[in-house]
Formats: C-alpha cells, sequence, structure tokens
C-alpha cells in the first residue's frame, strides 16, 4: 500500500509537500437555497477548517500564514493550496473562480492546487479552466461523492446522485486533471456490505486517490438531532469493527489508487460519537499492524 506521501513524492521528486487549507468564502448549493438548504445532515465546517482560514483574509495571506506555520519544522517545504472549506467550484462565475485559484498558485513556494468540491458544481467551462491550470502547475481534484448509494444521499440531504459523481470524475479525468474521491463509512442505513460496495464503486472509475474516515455524529449538526432522538438509523464503530473494516478496504482497493487517509479528527469538544481518543499515525500503527499479519 503506498502511502500519500509517497504518491505526492512521484509528483514532486525530492521535494516535501504540505497541504495548506485555503478557505475562499464559498458556500454549498445544499446550503445556499441553489438546491436546497440546511446542508449534509453530518457536517460541521469548523470541525475541520484550521484557524489561520478566515474568510476576512485574502488567500495569499492565509497561504503565507500557513507557510510560516509549517516553516518552523520543515523550512525547506513546498506547499498545495487547499481551497477546503464548502464548495469551491460553486456559486462564483468563471473569471473569479480563476482570479482565486491563480492567487494561489502564484504565491511563493506553492507547487500545485488541490480543489475540494461537490460532482455537481463542476461543469465543462471549470473542467477547462482547471485543465488550463493543470499544464501550469499540478491541479487535484478532490470530489465529495460519500456514497454510491443515491437512497443514503438522499438521507444526508447532499441533492446529487452517483451518477454525477461518475459523470465528473470521468470528464475530469479525460481532461488530464488527477481527482479524488472522498466517501464516508456508516452513514446511516449503511451496513459493511454497502461500505464495501461504495469503495468498489469508486475505484471502479479512474481516480488517483480515495479519501476515506468514519462517520463522526458531532454536536449541532442535524444528524445528531436525528441520531439522539433516535430518528437515525445507524450505530458508530468501534475501534476494532473499523479496524477491520479498514483492512479489509485495503485488500480490495487496487495498487494504482492511493487510500490518503482512513481517520477524521475534529476537535473533541464536537465529537459526540465515536469517541476513540487516537492521533492518526496511532491509528495507522494499528492498522498496520493487521495488514502485517495478513502477509504472514
Amino acid at each position: 500500500m503506498i502511502s500519500y506521501s509517497e504518491y505526492l513524492n512521484n509528483i514532486f521528486p525530492g521535494v516535501k509537500v504540505q497541504k495548506i487549507s485555503v478557505n475562499a468564502g464559498f458556500s454549498c448549493p445544499n446550503r445556499d437555497g441553489t438546491i436546497g438548504t440546511g446542508g449534509c445532515s453530518y457536517c460541521r465546517n469548523d470541525s475541520f477548517s484550521p484557524a489561520y482560514c478566515m474568510t476576512r483574509k485574502s488567500v495569499s495571506l492565509q497561504i503565507e500564514e500557513g507557510k510560516a506555520f509549517f516553516a518552523r519544522k520543515y523550512p525547506e517545504m513546498k506547499y498545495l493550496a487547499y481551497f477546503q472549506s464548502y464548495t469551491n467550484t460553486h456559486g462564483r462565475n468563471i473569471e473569479a473562480l480563476e482570479s482565486l485559484y491563480r492567487e494561489a498558485i502564484d504565491c511563493e513556494g506553492v507547487v500545485g492546487l488541490v480543489i475540494g468540491t461537490r460532482p455537481d458544481t463542476l461543469p465543462d467551462n471549470v473542467i477547462g479552466l482547471l485543465a488550463d491550470l493543470n499544464r501550469q502547475k499540478p491541479v487535484f481534484l478532490e470530489i465529495g461523492a460519500e456514497t454510491s448509494s443515491d437512497e443514503t444521499l438522499r438521507i444526508i440531504n447532499r441533492h446529487h446522485s452517483w451518477k454525477d459523481v461518475k459523470d465528473a470524475v470521468n470528464r475530469a479525468s479525460n481532461n488530464g486533471i488527477r481527482c479524488g474521491l472522498h466517501l464516508i463509512a456508516g452513514l446511516p442505513g449503511e451496513n459493511r456490505e454497502q461500505i464495501l460496495l461504495n469503495v468498489a464503486n469508486a475505484c471502479s472509475l479512474p481516480i488517483d486517490t480515495l479519501k476515506l474516515h468514519q462517520l463522526q455524529i458531532l454536536k449541532g449538526t442535524p444528524l445528531y438531532e436525528e441520531w439522539r432522538n433516535g430518528m437515525a438509523e445507524m450505530t458508530p464503530f468501534s475501534l476494532e469493527e473499523y479496524l477491520d473494516l479498514c483492512a479489509e478496504i485495503v485488500r480490495i482497493v487496487p495498487d494504482r489508487i492511493v487510500i490518503e487517509r482512513f481517520l477524521a479528527q475534529s476537535p473533541p469538544d464536537m465529537v459526540v460519537a465515536p469517541k476513540w481518543g487516537l492521533k492518526n499515525y496511532q491509528f495507522m500503527n494499528l492498522l498496520n499492524q493487521i495488514i502485517s499479519k495478513d502477509k504472514r
């Protein structure tokens, strides 16, 4: 299993590369009324946005502050500008998008872009813009799929379909853009069999990376209220159950696809369940022990 850092090293040989998160003030189409309101039932955006990502700051200032944070430990680091918060291809005309993205890639030390978005906000002109930028510096798309089940997508208020995911990935890949998919394990109504099917369906597409994490029930989300009131059909994973599931996922994901991560780590005071108290490296040590046993 190749690591994500090894994957990046193949693209940027001999260079240590770090993502710097950028909040450019985007919204989401299922929040702002474009296709719905309320957002995804599980989502609390401040659970994963670094403190330096404040929309009153320019893109370049956020990148400079992020660089200052990481440079204390790795002064020779290069960076990927990571448009992370909300849907980063939504609600702006093509000229405004290009201005934001170019502001990022023109910053000293930035060697590429990572664009987090939804599959239904990637029209052909946006794909074309990303393809043009990709000829200047590598562009990576992180597309939120979450599941391949249209019924689950409806339950969690996503307002897009698995067909949308397949269409977006194929069009981006055909234009030379590296694509990754994001999946969540343990969504309402989904058992182990469905989760493994989601992974298999994702791997059938021309993607480079897969980002997976356990469902976290976070305070202040619609899903928390549904779970607290017994309205959500789900049981949070135990650590042992999730490790076993991830080991099975490693077995079925082809070598051409890099698994970027397995674990979500929201601030502990936001998390209701599951509460494992593990850092990512601790989880990976446990998972690698299981995988090593499989190889004996």
